[in-house]
């Protein structure tokens, strides 16, 4: 049964889906000028919904047909519930309650495969499926989220003027573009999270090198934070972890953040990035060091015990002290471009893998505002694929490899005091990793093929001559034996 008035127009968009996001996009939406029809599986939640809101005009449904029939044609839906089966739960109620060209979004964090699979699937009922990546959390679902949506472009036109409205502006227009077919949306906010998992892994190994070998209290690393802030770091990220640093927790009086436990939680979408990272042989080890990361936080006890019986020995550093500041900041600074260079790279890939002609210049435009990610750095990275659209790597862009050349001797600096005092900084070191490998000549992979073709015949090929292909080689015979 509905709670709508009876005399109610039909509405421009619906939302299925009443959490924190649903409600705040739903409230983002009537915002800017478009009437919406609401519905919750909990039907309690749909009145609870609109007597708070009871100035607006939403429309309140507790029936699917009803939510379904209070919408213009053709329909724009917007899912906002748990990924996995939810998702093929709802599509299975609502898809033959819709009519042609009818539009359905998820705007979850789905598996990209998961959403080229329910894309046709709805094409049957004739019904356009999209994929949507929404970054910036509350905050930003009821102010100006970032919006990363993927399906038939035709359909992207009619949503448009509502999606435009409600995504953060930028300089550079509103933080939403059309991304691409079926799963492309839901691929790149995959890779906009495991983004964000590296610069958070970034962030936090340069806070506890500066605590653990400074002794830098954390009113003083909160004013730190802030002048990076105020320079090529400045970021979302960097900006809320000068704030977070300077709460106090109300029972102890000591820094909130001192009272935390060190057990970092994770929901998945770093992990499918890694794993298809893995797939189309991509290497991201920015972003798989903080996975690593979370996943070793999460064995406290473990940890606990070994700290006994492994102990640490590191040297005590006898440095100045606004050196190793500049030089840890240089290291953050150098260790971001690399994650941002593996993410960029793995959009590529997966676009050029799935047909989907991501732009990925566009993609730095729309993570400008509204998201997570968004930071000071996404201008020059967008400069960069003015510049070269079929840049392969930003580090080869001129602009970026100068930068990261300037921050070398810091970067090693930082990572080698790091080492040397027993700090783990898997996402630093194996950004400086991945840098130096980039730019070798040569690499030891000579020996690794050497000994793949002696155990197992895997074959290899000639330096003096690599258009013969491959050759295989008698090891035995051309051993020497002492």
């Amino acid at each position: 049964m509905s709670t709508s008035k009876p005399d109610l127009k039909l509405a421009d968009f619906g939302v299925i889906g009443l959490g924190v996001m649903g409600q705040n996009l739903a409230l983002n939406v009537d915002d800017h000028g478009h009437s919406v029809s609401v519905w919750n599986l909990e039907s309690e939640w749909v009145d609870k919904f609109v007597a708070k809101n009871a100035p607006r005009k939403i429309n309140g449904t507790k029936d699917l047909k009803d939510f379904v029939a209070s919408l213009e044609r053709p329909r724009r839906i917007l899912m906002m519930i748990m990924a996995g089966a939810p998702v093929d739960q709802m599509l299975g109620k609502l898809a033959p309650l819709l009519e042609q060209d009818d539009i359905v979004i998820d705007g979850g964090n789905s598996w990209f495969k998961d959403t080229q699979r329910r894309e046709q699937e709805m094409r049957k009922f004739g019904v356009k499926f999209f994929g949507m990546g929404v970054s910036g959390g509350e905050e930003g679902a009821r102010h100006g989220p970032s919006l990363m949506p993927g399906g038939a472009r035709e359909s992207y036109e009619r949503m448009k003027p509502i999606l435009e409205g409600i995504a953060a502006k930028t300089d550079s227009g509103p933080c939403v573009t059309y991304v691409g077919p079926d799963g492309a949306g839901h691929f790149v906010k995959m890779v906009h999270n495991g983004i964000e998992y590296g610069d958070m892994q970034l962030i936090a190994e340069a806070y506890d090198i500066l605590r653990k070998v400074l002794r830098i209290d954390a009113m003083e690393l909160s004013k730190i934070f802030a002048e990076w802030n105020r320079g090529e770091l400045e970021s979302y990220l960097i900006e809320i972890t000068s704030e977070v640093l300077t709460a106090c927790d109300p029972e102890t009086k000591r820094p909130l953040v001192d009272v935390i436990l060190d057990k970092a939680g994770q929901k998945g979408t770093g992990k499918w990035t890694a794993q298809v990272a893995l797939d189309l042989a991509v290497p991201i080890p920015t972003i798989a060091a903080a996975i690593d990361a979370r996943v070793l936080s999460s064995m406290k006890d473990e940890r606990v015990r070994a700290s006994k019986v492994l102990g640490s020995d590191g040297k005590s550093y006898e440095g100045d002290k606004a050196p190793l500041i500049k030089a840890v900041r240089q290291a953050l600074y150098a260790a971001k471009i690399c994650s941002y260079a593996q993410g960029m790279s793995l959009i590529a890939t997966g676009s050029k893998e799935w047909n989907w002609g991501v732009n990925l210049k566009e993609m730095a435009r729309i993570w400008k505002g509204g998201c997570i990610i968004r930071a000071k750095l996404l201008d020059d990275i967008m400069r960069a694929y003015e510049r070269d659209p079929n840049n392969t790597n930003l580090l080869l862009e001129a602009e970026f490899s100068k930068r990261v050349l300037e921050s070398e001797k810091g970067w090693r600096q930082a990572v080698r005091v790091a080492q040397e005092q027993g700090i783990p900084v898997p996402a630093l070191s194996g950004s400086l990793a991945y840098f130096d490998a980039y730019r070798s000549a040569l690499l030891p992979q000579n020996l690794t093929q050497a000994q793949r073709d002696f155990f197992g015949a895997h074959t290899y090929q000639r330096t003096d001559r690599p258009e013969a292909g491959f050759v295989h080689s008698d090891w035995q015979s051309l051993i020497k034996k002492s």
